[in-house]
């Protein structure tokens, strides 16, 4: 059997509007929107009644097999034209690639430096959409210091200038305002220092300040388009595999039953990421892993930035010793920890449910690192390691996979299958219009234009709204204007405001907020994917009572 990516109502959360209901524009056979329509809150009676719906015979307009990035992002596209939409995953919500990426959500300079100026454009736009309109609860302007190190010759850094100077240009172009994301400039060493402390100081010559947008957290964004999918009254079914796919629907399994159903559908998407080829013969991939560690807090940190102690002020770009356009990116988190990658090696052979970060991809950003920081970093300084597999398309050129286009590409086979495959996190929502465009025409479905550039997910606000919250600023960062609400279990229940895990800022309310709110069915949703926890294995340990608490009180 081939496989995918991945594969119950209440009241509509506070401070987040019920979204109009879309217009109806198909014939009287189409079947009704579910009950929910206008509740984000998925949760596991939502599933079972939905799941029911489509065994007994409901045809929906389109099918989406995966809840990635790129397929949530096509359920909440399809639904918010007026589309009867089910979603499905073998797994769950972000499973797989959307929750290892690096966190940013950035403008493309690296594409445009290769040339690649379609994708740099898209990019820079599609980072405005996420940061000015649909998530900027989720996404935030990121300081970055590139160290001018004796590594870095003049001229390489001189042509690093010109290059932020040119993504600027980009962000001016994709009308993101100058109040999101501040201008580049060069750093004297003394101000170098202080925005990175833990760099060298022997022969630093100073540093280039960029500016870009980094996410809270993926797996969040992920589960933030699910929800708003389904309150526009998309079906968002984790734990069913896709078995077959024809451009008709599929056949499925339920992950928690075993039960087999066909799932009936006038147009199909495969969205299935580095798993899409399993479902569609005509797609060929060169998966390319990337992988990161997670330092332990306070090691970057000096006396922290404005985020609070033990907390660096700005991310890093590292360069990599020999090669003239490649970083490794340090991102500081705001319990302390940072992540440090990325790498981009091939992968072949069959593709794993959950890759492992091999120790010579650890060495390797270990190395680079020593490079040019100051603070000697050991392998016992790595508290975890995470990698992803990038679905690259296969264009039969060889060589390296860092020289393979970032590009996406939908394709339809000659069933009707739509397959989206390629491209980036930060251009999910275009990957998403693209492939319903292709779906749309392929099958003749009667749909509205796209409107997503222009809707706001679950919990997004202006950034006024936001810090009027009455709730702490680390679940404002996390929940947005859902933050009162899961702040409000901790109120009512002392027992909720528990640490999930000692040390651990997550607590057993954000827990339960996740098994009735956001579709949460087991110890690893909670703990590596609506929190991550589970990026450190022993807080995932320490955390698994209290998520059996959490799916207890569910």
């Amino acid at each position: 059997m081939t496989r995918d990516a991945n594969p119950g109502a209440t009241p509509a959360a506070p401070g987040h509007p019920r979204p109009s209901a879309p217009s109806r524009r198909h014939a009287p056979s189409r079947p009704s929107r579910p009950s929910a329509a206008g509740d984000p809150s998925l949760n596991a009676a939502r599933r079972e009644r939905e799941l029911a719906a489509l065994a007994a015979g409901e045809r929906v307009d389109v099918l989406v097999v995966g809840l990635g990035a790129t397929g949530a992002g096509a359920a909440l596209d399809a639904a918010a034209r007026g589309l009867t939409v089910a979603a499905v995953d073998a797994h769950d919500l972000a499973f797989g690639t959307s929750r290892w990426s690096s966190k940013l959500v950035h403008g493309g300079l690296r594409y445009l430096a290769s040339g690649q100026l379609g994708v740099a454009r898209e990019s820079a736009v599609e980072r405005g959409v996420l940061m000015e309109r649909t998530a900027p609860h989720l996404v935030r302007a990121q300081p970055f210091v590139l160290p001018l190190t004796p590594l870095v010759p003049r001229r390489q850094g001189a042509l690093a200038l010109a290059g932020l100077h040119a993504g600027d240009l980009l962000r001016a172009s994709a009308r993101t305002a100058r109040t999101t994301l501040p201008a580049p400039r060069h750093l004297s060493a003394v101000e170098t220092l202080r925005l990175a402390p833990a760099l060298r100081p022997y022969g630093l010559r100073g540093g280039l300040l960029s500016w870009d947008g980094r996410l809270t957290d993926d797996a969040r964004l992920v589960t933030a388009l699910a929800r708003t999918a389904a309150a526009h009254g998309a079906r968002i079914l984790t734990r069913v595999r896709a078995l077959e796919l024809g451009g008709d629907g599929a056949l499925a399994r339920d992950g928690l039953t075993g039960e087999e159903l066909r799932i009936r559908a006038r147009a199909v998407v495969n969205a299935a990421g580095v798993w899409a080829g399993g479902l569609t013969g005509d797609v060929r991939l060169r998966p390319s892993r990337g992988t990161h560690l997670v330092l332990r807090p306070g090691l970057l940190a000096g006396s922290g930035g404005p985020a609070g102690p033990g907390v660096p002020a700005a991310g890093m770009h590292i360069p990599v010793p020999g090669e003239s356009n490649r970083f490794v990116l340090v991102l500081p988190q705001a319990d302390g920890r940072v992540y440090a990658g990325l790498t981009d090696e091939p992968v072949d052979g069959p593709v794993p449910d959950v890759p492992e970060a091999p120790e010579s991809d650890i060495g390797f950003l270990l190395d680079v690192l020593g490079s040019a920081l100051d603070v000697p970093l050991h392998r016992s300084d790595v508290a975890g390691a995470f990698a992803g597999l990038r679905p690259l398309l296969d264009t039969g050129a060889g060589g390296s996979t860092a020289d393979l286009s970032r590009r996406h590409a939908v394709l339809t086979s000659a069933d009707g299958v739509v397959t989206v495959v390629g491209g980036k996190l930060t251009t999910y929502r275009r990957m998403a219009e693209d492939a319903v465009d292709a779906a749309v025409a392929a099958r003749g479905l009667p749909a509205g234009p796209c409107r997503t550039a222009r809707t706001p997910l679950v919990g997004a606000a202006p950034p006024g709204a936001l810090a009027a919250l009455d709730a702490p600023r680390r679940l404002v960062d996390l929940y947005g204007t859902e933050a009162p609400a899961v702040h409000a279990l901790g109120a009512a229940d002392p027992a909720l405001r528990e640490p999930a895990a000692p040390g651990h800022p997550a607590t057993l309310a954000e827990l339960v907020w996740a098994v009735r709110h956001e579709g949460a069915l087991d110890e690893s949703d909670l703990l590596d994917r609506r929190t991550r926890i589970g990026l450190v294995p022993e807080d995932r340990q320490a955390a698994l009572d209290a998520a059996r608490a959490a799916l207890a009180r569910g």
